[in-house]
């Protein structure tokens, strides 16, 4: 049986209610579940944005550390699903094959909407991707790609991600 359908089909669901956690709290009188919750919430974006800013700085085994070496992955740029860290590879290295396209030039992972439910993590989020001007200087649309991963936390607290959905739904690398 897959993660989702351990969360979604599970007898003790109903037992866990989510807590859907927006990160930026106006409140300041949470309750420690509230609280709690929160801060598992934090730590799961912190994951996510730390993974973009690995990939921005050109660190692979940072981005590894980000994500479970089984993780699946529905990937912007792959045709089938990416079954774990050897998928992932190939796909790396068929894209640094063709270095074709725009110069990407920035990351930012944003509007998140996480659910924390015991040990796993449900994060909606947007990624702009931001690309340098064309050789003859016209600018080029940013990338936009609608997001959802899934985390676990092992043993030792920390949290990965076990499987990552891009859907892009604006092109990026065009003229404006």
């Amino acid at each position: 049986m897959h993660l989702l359908e351990i969360v979604l089909h599970s007898s003790e669901r109903e037992a866990v209610v989510p807590a859907s956690v927006p990160l930026h709290p106006e409140r300041t009188d949470a309750s420690s579940s509230e609280s709690s919750a929160s801060s598992d919430a934090e730590a799961v974006w912190t994951v996510v944005t730390g993974m973009y800013a690995a990939h921005e700085a050109c660190d692979r085994e940072e981005v590894d550390a980000r994500l479970d070496p089984e993780a699946t992955m529905w990937h912007s740029e792959a045709d089938g699903l990416l079954l774990g860290r050897k998928d992932l590879d190939r796909l790396r290295a068929e894209r640094a094959a063709a270095a074709s396209g725009p110069e990407w030039t920035g990351l930012d992972a944003h509007d998140p909407v996480v659910d924390v439910l015991g040990d796993t993590a449900l994060v909606r989020y947007w990624l702009r991707v931001d690309c340098a001007p064309a050789a003859d200087g016209t600018p080029l649309r940013p990338e936009l790609v609608r997001n959802t991963a899934v985390l676990q936390r092992g043993g030792s607290g920390a949290w990965r991600i076990v499987h990552l959905h891009e859907e892009v739904r604006q092109t990026g690398g065009v003229p404006l």
